[in-house]
């Protein structure tokens, strides 16, 4: 397992914490997000306990299979393509760059993922090229254990959108690596809308060059156990960050998203909103919010904020944000939380103006999950997010 500076032996048992990090005195807790080891070997991680700081809040029996480091069919999850003919697609081996150029597996699954992946695809925007349309992956599972590392490059000065679409049922351990250079705009979609038994282990991990920008969205709506956990490194001066998620757990899903923002290069901008309903006995979301202002991030403005509605008895929502600056040279930096039910007086307000209630919680469901879907600025899937919510909605919302 490997750190920035050091590279720590296994335990007795086996087993490293990546909240540790080993020292002649013991192991130590790490202080900073950016610290966290990371291994290309699966053996370095060893079997999670729970008790991790990055599994401690994940249901660790009902993803048991993707523990296994074993290769698995290849023809668990069928995937179909779309876009312009101006994008370019290959296959890289583990050593072919520009893959590992940016991903470093922080966990056993991405690890495994890493490792049984023997040709991950590269979607790659060439430069100085803007797509007129999105690139579409259709990912569906047919049930089983499936792996998977995907690279998306956006070239110098080039504009474009991948949207991932998971649906189906399946088993997946997912690396998905972004790469995007100077100048470039890029904008990738991750959309869960997987059946209640599927399991869904996603790492995305991206670099943002100099006055490139990223816009990174996750949307989960399907699916037993889907965790998502985006980690972006603004490295380039002029590097900016969007990353917006939105969820709707209902009753035995679990959906979560630990999000890692690092601002490197200096005069970068950075901008966190992930909003998620929850509705139904044992319905469970868990967001884990880090930014890290660097020592040469001097100009950063930066907001992470994350916002939960709870919509019945037994639903429960973990958010928990985390902030480190490490330079006082910053135009401003914050984060929020926030977690509640209805706001009474906006359901007293759409009443008194004659709006029968049921039709009223709609509307305020609808008004707070909105925002989210507007960002998108693709219009098929903004209407395809709010039909779902409705639908979501319309399975009951209790009082």
């Amino acid at each position: 397992m490997t750190t920035a500076t050091q590279t720590p032996a296994n335990t007795a048992e086996g087993h490293i914490d990546p909240a540790a990090v080993l020292t002649d005195g013991g192991f130590v807790p790490v202080q900073t997000r950016s610290e966290r080891p990371w291994s290309y070997d699966a053996a370095d991680f060893g079997v999670p306990t729970g008790r991790e700081v990055n599994w401690k809040h994940t249901p660790l029996d009902r993803l048991r299979p993707l523990l296994v480091d074993e290769p698995a069919p290849h023809d668990v999850i069928s995937v179909e393509v779309s876009g312009p003919a101006e994008v370019q697609h290959l296959r890289l081996k583990v050593d072919e760059a520009p893959r590992g150029e940016v991903f470093r597996p922080e966990d056993v699954t991405s690890a495994i993922a890493w490792t049984q992946e023997a040709e991950a695809p590269l979607i790659r925007i060439p430069a100085n090229v803007e797509l007129d349309e999105p690139v579409v992956v259709h990912l569906t599972g047919t049930g089983g254990v499936a792996h998977a590392h995907v690279v998306i490059e956006a070239q110098p000065n080039s504009r474009g959108t991948v949207i991932l679409r998971h649906e189906g049922t399946a088993e997946q351990a997912q690396n998905v690596e972004i790469i995007v250079r100077d100048g470039a705009a890029l904008t990738v979609v991750s959309v869960q809308r997987w059946d209640d038994d599927a399991v869904h282990l996603s790492a995305h991990q991206a670099r943002v060059d100099k006055d490139a920008t990223l816009t990174h969205i996750v949307a989960s709506l399907g699916g037993g156990v889907v965790r998502v956990n985006p980690s972006v490194e603004l490295a380039g001066a002029g590097a900016q960050g969007k990353l917006y998620g939105l969820s709707f757990a209902d009753a035995g899903q679990h959906l979560e998203s630990q999000v890692y923002l690092h601002h490197k290069g200096p005069h970068t901008v950075g901008d966190v909103l992930y909003k998620g309903a929850l509705q139904g006995a044992s319905a469970r979301s868990v967001w884990i919010g880090d930014v890290l202002i660097g020592p040469d991030a001097v100009g950063t403005d930066s907001y992470e904020a994350n916002r939960n509605l709870v919509l019945t008895d037994g639903a429960r929502a973990d958010s928990i944000p985390n902030l480190e600056i490490e330079t006082g040279d910053i135009v401003g930096a914050g984060h929020a939380s926030a977690t509640g039910r209805f706001d009474d007086e906006q359901l007293f307000y759409l009443q008194a103006r004659g709006i029968d209630e049921e039709e009223a919680r709609r509307l305020v469901v609808l008004g707070f999950l909105i925002e989210i879907v507007q960002k998108i600025g693709i219009p098929s899937l903004e209407e395809e997010f709010t039909a779902a919510i409705e639908a979501e909605l319309a399975g009951g919302v209790a009082p």
